[in-house]
């Protein structure tokens, strides 16, 4: 009985020991394969940045998808138990870049959209349809002739609005002539002094057209798996602060398989003409005095941000 005892607790400890043993090796050679992997990825983008810097068209685009739907019955703890609710964002960058030794042609397209809806199953009366709330549109292109290796002298078109609702209501227009800069790869910086900011809309009262200076600012990183865009877009009325504006975007993305990952946007703005135009919609001309209504004097001109996150999918 003591030799069978000491004979499995010798063989327990072998299989014990040859399987510590054999992980130990599987570890090993996966550390060394990742090792190797790393290494290759390190080539891998060094060869891209070659080929990023070669002269031609660069064309790319990236999207996020985000939505939720939900649905309660019966749920008294909150204050519409029958009810469903849902909503769904869109975003999609695309761009066009044309690089060349002596002048450089770029363009781009940034949509953000977004809808929600909340259908209240005990009233017959409420709006159950999905209502849009995100609504961007913005579409650039900046045309440059190098000066030097950091230096051009360029003209930018600028042109944004909305598209779910008041297309072009109001709609702006930016074009002007300066220089851009561009102190890193990744990095661009238009300065433009000279720029005029057409304002479309119905309400001539409140949106007006100046005269004044355009400030962009874009950078575009791959970091392995991830994506990242930021771009500052700033007019600066020769007219007044009342009539400047700028708007600050921020993109992320993760890819986790093939063309498949996650994403992540967010956007400031300050607008006073929109801030004021907002205001005025909440009150009724005719039934408040003149001398109460809000002006640029005294308007809020409350931080604009929105941000969307969801599933990506890189074209």
């Amino acid at each position: 009985m003591t030799k069978k005892l000491v004979f499995t607790l010798c063989l327990l400890f072998s299989i014990s020991f040859g399987f510590a043993q054999t992980k130990s090796e599987l570890e090993a050679q996966k550390s060394e394969k990742q090792a190797e992997a790393d290494a290759a990825q390190k080539e891998a983008d060094a060869i891209q940045a070659q080929i990023d810097a070669l002269p031609g068209w660069k064309k790319g685009a990236f999207g996020v998808i985000g939505g939720s739907l939900s649905n309660f019955n019966n749920w008294y703890a909150q204050g519409t138990p029958n009810s469903s609710s849902g909503n769904i964002g869109i975003n999609f960058n695309a761009y066009a870049n044309k690089l060349e030794d002596k002048y450089f042609w770029r363009n781009s397209l940034t949509v953000n959209l977004a809808w929600v809806k909340l259908d209240d199953k005990d009233d017959p009366n409420d709006n159950d349809s999905f209502q849009p709330t995100s609504d961007v549109f913005n579409v650039s292109s900046l045309y440059g002739r190098k000066l030097s290796d950091k230096w051009a002298a360029s003209a930018l078109a600028e042109y944004r609005t909305t598209i779910l609702d008041n297309f072009n209501d109001p709609g702006y227009l930016d074009v002007g002539i300066g220089f851009t800069w561009t102190p890193l790869d990744n990095l661009l910086v238009v300065i433009h002094p000279l720029n005029y900011n057409f304002v479309f809309s119905d309400s001539d009262t409140i949106f007006e057209s100046s005269l004044g200076a355009k400030i962009v600012a874009d950078y575009t990183r791959k970091f392995g798996k991830i994506d990242f865009k930021s771009n500052l877009s700033a007019f600066l009325s020769y007219k007044g602060s009342d009539l400047s504006n700028w708007t600050w975007t921020n993109n992320f993305s993760y890819t986790l398989w093939k063309n498949i990952g996650v994403g992540f946007d967010f956007a400031l703005r300050s607008n006073k003409q929109e801030a004021l135009n907002y205001a005025l919609g909440n009150y009724n001309p005719a039934a408040v005095p003149a001398e109460t209504l809000p002006t640029f004097d005294n308007v809020d001109n409350d931080l604009q941000t929105y941000y969307t996150l969801g599933l990506t999918y890189k074209f």
